[in-house]
């Protein structure tokens, strides 16, 4: 029995070794996470003492408009801009004056014509054929006024001698009578043929209208943009009901009367007047600015749409100028004239900031500056508002940190800090 109690004991496992290593593992774990939460409530505790009291706000950066206001003579900053097209104030689709066939077109798209160039001939059969006529009825007229002036030459000697006999007595009344009644007629015959040698030349006038009338030409010098009709075709000046009857032959648009017309709403229209300054820009050529000046302000309003009509002339002409194509129209300030002998003020850039960043008012506004952990509330001159932003013309500069937001709950000289999450969405989304 001794035996086998000794052997029963080797048998078993010694835990104490284990038990003493178990319990200094789970001290070092307690003792690291003991260390990381201090560490962890340091860190907050330092950041929510180090974070400064105020309202959080979003700030962003203004940024130069690459325009400026200045004091002298020469155009500023855009004050409005506007979308619009390019329109051609001398522009007509040429149509016959008579209906007839067409046998001659003698233009094509992006040809340039001069004034009184023959652009189609229509068929003339017709109107030729009555131009002959008109012409043998005026031959005619003549060869009857011919006979009628020696009808009347040959009765006024007749009537002359009878008329000296019947002052002698020689001949009877009824002689003279006869004589003179002879000689009334040939006059009266005469003055009718006159008359009717007018009449046949009149007609023979209108033959000849509507024979120049079968051949259309070009009323003014320009370009022609459409071809509306071909030989063969049968052309109008009045619309047919068929739908195969043309009405004109072609479009000539003068490109020297190429403008921009555009809609500013009525809100901004006291921002435009005549011959003030501005720049183009085309949707096919976006880089371009090319210099411009209002001609006039359409003085009525569109009541659906709330705009009124601005023409904008071009200053410079380019043949890359087309009808029909988009323009924006930047309307540029210009500073009003100070007194005699005072010295301009320096010119300022116009700046562009965020539309949350203005508080606006007509044409001017008020923004919040940002300096150290307290705000400025600044009164600024508004121009134009566009998708990069409100244009500033005066009272910021390139540079300066300005709120965006919500700008209602803060005060002059009211304390702030950064809301660097809210700033750097707001940079996302700009």
């Amino acid at each position: 029995m001794d035996d086998k109690s000794v052997l029963l004991n080797q048998l078993r496992i010694d835990r104490t070794a284990d038990d003493e290593s178990d319990g200094s593992t789970r001290r070092w774990v307690l003792i690291g996470c003991s260390a990381v939460l201090v560490l962890g409530l340091g860190a907050g505790a330092w950041g929510f003492l180090s974070r400064p009291s105020g309202i959080p706000v979003a700030e962003a950066v203004a940024r130069e408009s690459g325009g400026t206001v200045s004091g002298g003579s020469s155009a500023g900053a855009s004050m409005l801009d506007a979308s619009g097209y390019v329109v051609a104030r001398r522009s007509a689709t040429v149509a016959s004056k008579t209906i007839g066939r067409v046998v001659e077109v003698a233009i094509e798209e992006g040809q340039r014509v001069e004034k009184g160039q023959v652009i189609a001939r229509l068929d003339d059969s017709n109107t030729g054929a009555a131009l002959a006529q008109a012409r043998a009825q005026v031959q005619q007229a003549e060869a009857n006024l011919k006979a009628a002036k020696t009808a009347l030459d040959d009765a006024l000697p007749i009537y002359q001698r009878n008329e000296r006999q019947m002052s002698a007595g020689v001949i009877s009344a009824q002689t003279f009578d006869s004589a003179k009644a002879a000689y009334n007629a040939a006059q009266s015959d005469y003055d009718v043929r006159v008359r009717g040698l007018d009449v046949a030349r009149a007609g023979l006038a209108m033959a000849a209208r509507n024979q120049d009338d079968t051949v259309v030409r070009a009323p003014f010098s320009g370009v022609v943009t459409v071809k509306a009709a071909q030989a063969g075709e049968i052309v109008s000046p009045q619309s047919a009901g068929g739908g195969f009857t043309r009405t004109g032959i072609g479009t000539i648009v003068d490109m020297e009367s190429l403008e921009v017309e555009v809609d500013v709403s009525e809100n901004f229209i006291n921002r435009v007047r005549p011959r003030q300054p501005a720049t183009i820009k085309l949707n096919a050529y976006p880089d371009w600015e090319i210099p411009a000046e209002v001609i006039a302000v359409i003085p009525t309003a569109d009541r659906s749409k709330a705009t009124v009509k601005v023409r904008v002339g071009f200053k410079q002409k380019d043949e890359r100028v087309l009808p029909e194509m988009g323009a924006r129209v930047s309307f540029l300030s210009v500073p009003e004239k100070g007194e005699p002998g005072a010295a301009p003020p320096p010119a300022q850039q116009a700046v562009i900031v965020p539309n949350e960043a203005v508080q606006a008012n007509g044409d001017t506004g008020a923004v919040f500056v940002i300096n150290g952990n307290t705000v400025e509330r600044r009164v600024v001159r508004l121009g134009s508002r566009t998708s990069e932003g409100q244009l500033v013309l005066s009272g910021v500069s390139p540079g300066t940190h300005v709120v965006v937001g919500n700008l209602d709950a803060l005060t002059d000289d009211a304390k702030v800090y950064v809301d660097s999450q809210a700033a750097n969405q707001q940079g996302e989304g700009s």
